[in-house]
């Protein structure tokens, strides 16, 4: 447990340059099972969250070093089939090991992950995938067996564009006897930025980006040298405190193409963007508007950043809905927002907040990572002094966000 304090109603001014993606980052790790020579990954954030993936492939067999956010790596000639609950339950990406070790071994024996409860988030998609490549699935006391003696490629139409259904069966497909087909898939960033690794790795895959995804098995993967893209989350959570803040911040080191839903509704409340061609500038003012926001699979709203975009409307001028389309569980920040003095009604997955230009410090707790960002935000905005509980949350996806809000202005230390 860490606690977070924060004196409020300092606007942040100044630049921050964002680190890479964890979101990137967490499934081109998993991948490196599939290579057979040493790879060499750049850009990765120092997170808690790359540090347990680190472990868990190590117990796999791999060889590892992470400094300097270079992360270099080579798997041993023999290879563990088993991902334990100890290491799985750490976090949520624990699962995108199971097809990379059932494509380049035959099988795999890993525990259901665990990570942020925002929701059920079942593996099923990924299940339903593995089985029509040929993969024999059995489930036993809390563990997914799977076992093929050769991967073949098919045509899989996902009932949801599911990001880690569409990352787990691309890694599993490229090392697949045959062409397989990925319809409805998801479309984010991070899964263009994965098969770019995995191309450079040696792989076929087109369409990536879009919601067809085509893989033409090949034998092998070798090893080299590839850098994640930046992590959009951290860019957008940063544009947003300035924002709420009413501050002036340049955030850089971004791929902008990234977030244009964000500027998009940032603009939409009148605050002032102006977007380079790796930077950000975000100018907030006073007394910006309300809006509704709605989170949709990509190119919608990003889930990830509704929370925080939550705790700045808590301050708009009028009234927002939100609607929150993919997780159940991603309105627990809320309840902690009203302690505060947010004005919020809930109902299933709308949330009504009505804007107050009278936000107070309190004590809140957060439960989960964009929770707990959310909170932070709050804190810069309210009058007073607040402390945020954070069970290691923040440090799951943020490298150094206090001490870089600390930098911009803001009154804010952890204990």
């Amino acid at each position: 447990m860490q606690i977070i304090r924060i004196t409020g109603k300092n606007k942040l001014n100044g630049e921050v340059c964002v680190n890479g993606s964890k979101n990137a980052a967490l499934p081109v790790l998993a991948a490196t099972i599939l290579c057979e020579k040493p790879c060499v990954l750049k850009n990765i954030p120092h997170i808690s969250d790359v540090s347990n993936m680190q472990s868990l492939l190590k117990s796999t067999g791999q060889y590892s070093l992470l400094s300097n956010h270079q992360y270099q790596c080579e798997m041993a000639s023999e290879i563990s089939h088993f991902a334990s609950y100890d290491l799985a339950n750490r976090l949520r990406a624990s699962f995108l090991v199971a097809g990379p070790l059932v494509a380049r071994t035959g099988y795999a024996r890993v525990a259901y992950p665990g990570g942020c409860q925002i929701g059920e988030r079942p593996v099923d998609l990924h299940l339903k995938g593995f089985s029509k490549l040929g993969i024999s699935v059995a489930i036993q006391n809390g563990y997914v067996e799977l076992k093929a003696n050769k991967l073949k490629g098919n045509r899989i139409y996902l009932d949801f564009p599911s990001v880690g259904a569409t990352e787990n069966l691309m890694m599993a497909a490229t090392l697949a006897h045959g062409t397989t087909m990925l319809e409805n898939a998801a479309a984010e960033p991070e899964i263009v930025d994965l098969a770019n690794f995995l191309n450079q790795m040696g792989a076929d895959i087109s369409g990536a980006g879009t919601d067809t995804i085509v893989i033409q098995g090949v034998s092998s993967l070798t090893g080299g040298e590839y850098e994640v893209i930046p992590d959009r989350i951290e860019a957008g959570t940063y544009m947003i405190a300035a924002a709420a803040t009413g501050g002036k911040v340049k955030v850089s080191g971004v791929l902008p193409e990234h977030l244009n839903p964000l500027v998009a509704k940032l603009r939409e409340t009148g605050t002032h963007i102006t977007v380079g061609e790796r930077e950000i500038l975000v100018e907030g003012k006073s007394g910006y508007k309300a809006v509704d926001i709605k989170t949709m699979p990509h190119p919608g709203f990003p889930t990830d950043l509704q929370a925080q975009f939550c705790a700045m409307l808590a301050g708009a001028k009028g009234t927002s809905i939100i609607t929150e389309t993919i997780f159940e569980n991603r309105f627990l920040h809320l309840p902690e927002l009203k302690r505060l003095g947010a004005k919020i009604t809930v109902e299933g997955r709308t949330a009504v907040i009505e804007g107050t230009n009278k936000l107070n410090g309190a004590q809140v707790r957060a439960s989960d990572l964009r929770a707990a960002a959310s909170l932070v935000i709050a804190g810069l905005m309210a009058e007073g002094t607040t402390t945020v509980e954070d069970n290691g949350y923040l440090l799951r996806g943020y490298s150094q966000l206090c001490e870089n809000l600390k930098k911009l202005g803001a009154e804010i230390e952890v204990l």
